[in-house]
């Protein structure tokens, strides 16, 4: 019996440094889109018309931006005095702690920078509210 001689081919071998660059690449894309994502205001914004909160629902937590873009908070005291931001947040997140499901609302004066109001809804959204409400006046019928 002679020897035979077994001929080895050579294994398919898979080149995975490619994959591996383009992981890389797709991770480095991730960590920079992430925290823009993760900047923004989340506000709960009704689908139809805007009407008024039911009579049975709990008395709003309201905070409202005059027209120099100062806060007052219709909690904890004097409304007529303005109040500072991190002094919006202990009392919202005290009273959002007591009663987590207090509807919770943002009035903004018409001539406001638009940049005061989102502050104050960064402001609601760091005490802990889990959507923020707009008020509105309702508009003026013509013809009356």
């Amino acid at each position: 019996m002679a020897q035979q001689r077994q001929r080895r081919e050579p294994m398919a071998e898979i080149n995975v440094v490619p994959y591996i660059d383009v992981m890389l690449v797709l991770l480095v894309i991730f960590m920079i889109t992430a925290p823009l994502l993760s900047q923004g205001v989340q506000v709960d914004l009704p689908e139809a018309d805007a009407k008024p909160l039911d009579e049975k629902s709990k008395e709003p937590l309201i905070v409202s931006v005059d027209a120099e873009g100062l806060f007052y908070l219709n909690v904890g005291g004097n409304e007529e005095t303005p109040v500072e931001a991190d002094e919006i947040v202990r009392r919202v997140g005290i009273v959002l702690d007591k009663v987590p499901d207090t509807p919770v609302m943002v009035r903004g004066d018409n001539a406001v920078n638009y940049g005061a109001v989102v502050e104050a809804m960064a402001l609601l959204q760091q005490a802990g509210a889990p959507s923020v409400g707009l008020m509105t006046d309702p508009p003026e019928r013509k013809g009356k």
